[in-house]
C-alpha cells in the first residue's frame, strides 16, 4: 500500500515544483517556450494512454478474442463522454483563450484559470490511480515498473503544467506565494481521483479494463481539445511538434525501460 500511496503523490510533486519556478524566474513565460511545455505535455499524455492504459486494458480482455478490444472501447468512449461533460458544465478557461467556456459565471479570471487546470488534471490521477491499481490486485499486465513509469511521465509533463499556471497569475498581480499555491491547488485533484479510482478498482475488479481506458479516453479528451491547440496558436512554429515527438518518446521509453 506504501507504494500505492507513493505512486499516487509523485504527479503531484511535479505540478509543486512547476508551480514553485514563480519564485525563480521574473517575468511570465515566453510564447514559445509555452508552446514546447504544452506540447510536450501532450506527447507525454498521448503515449501513456497507448501504452499504459489502452494496450493493457486490451490486454486484460484477451479471454474474449476477436472481442477483446470492446471494454477498451466501452471505457475509451466513457472517458471522452464524462470529460466532455464536465467541460460544459464547469465554467473554466481555456490557457490560450481569452474567454470563459461553458455557463454563465461571476468567477473571476484567475478562479476560472485555476478550475480549468484542475479540470484537466482529474483524468490524470484517474489514470495513475488505475494503473496502481492494477499492480496492486495482482494484474499480470501491469508491473510495479510501469505503474512507476506512468507516475513519473505524469509528474514531468505536470513539471511545466504547474509553471505554465503559477507564472501567469504573478504576471497578473498576485503575490508570488499566492500564485503558487493556486498553482499547487490544480494539482491537489490528481491524488485525491487517483485514491477514489483504486477503491473504486479494488472493489470492481473485472472492471479494471474499462477504468483503464476510461482514463485514456479522459486524457486524450483534454490533449485534442485543449494542449494541442495551445500549442499551435498563434504564429506558425515547429517547436509544439518537435516538443511534443521529444514527449512521446520519452514516455515511449519509460514505459518499456521500467514495464
Amino acid at each position: 500500500m506504501k507504494t500505492v500511496i507513493t505512486g499516487l503523490l509523485i504527479p503531484f510533486v511535479g505540478t509543486a515544483a512547476g508551480a514553485a519556478c514563480v519564485f525563480f524566474l521574473k517575468n511570465e513565460l515566453k510564447t514559445g517556450i509555452q508552446r514546447a511545455l504544452t506540447g510536450f505535455a501532450a506527447g507525454v499524455m498521448v503515449a501513456a494512454s497507448i501504452w499504459s492504459l489502452i494496450v493493457p486494458a486490451i490486454e486484460q480482455s484477451a479471454d474474449k478474442e476477436r472481442f477483446a478490444f470492446l471494454p477498451a472501447f466501452i471505457g475509451f468512449w466513457a472517458g471522452i463522454l464524462f470529460l466532455l461533460l464536465l467541460d460544459h458544465v464547469i465554467p473554466h478557461l481555456h490557457r490560450s483563450i481569452d474567454q470563459a467556456e461553458g455557463p454563465k459565471s461571476n468567477l473571476t479570471r484567475t478562479a476560472m484559470l485555476v478550475l480549468a487546470v484542475t479540470l484537466h488534471n482529474i483524468p490524470e490521477g484517474m489514470a495513475v490511480g488505475v494503473v496502481y491499481a492494477g499492480f496492486f490486485n495482482g494484474s499480470g499486465s501491469i508491473t510495479a515498473g510501469a505503474a512507476l513509469a506512468l507516475a513519473l511521465g505524469i509528474a514531468i509533463q505536470n513539471f511545466p503544467e504547474g509553471a505554465i499556471i503559477s507564472m501567469p497569475l504573478f504576471a497578473e498581480g498576485k503575490s508570488k506565494p499566492k500564485s503558487f499555491w493556486l498553482g499547487v491547488l490544480s494539482g491537489a485533484v490528481e491524488p485525491v481521483f487517483g485514491g477514489l479510482t483504486v477503491l473504486l478498482a479494488a472493489l470492481v475488479v473485472p472492471a479494471m479494463p474499462y477504468l483503464l481506458s476510461f482514463a485514456a479516453g479522459a486524457m486524450l479528451y483534454v490533449v485534442v481539445e485543449e494542449l494541442i491547440p495551445e500549442m499551435s496558436a498563434g504564429e506558425h512554429s515547429n517547436i509544439g511538434v518537435v516538443s511534443f515527438a521529444v514527449g512521446f518518446s520519452l514516455m515511449m521509453a519509460l514505459d518499456v525501460a521500467l514495464g
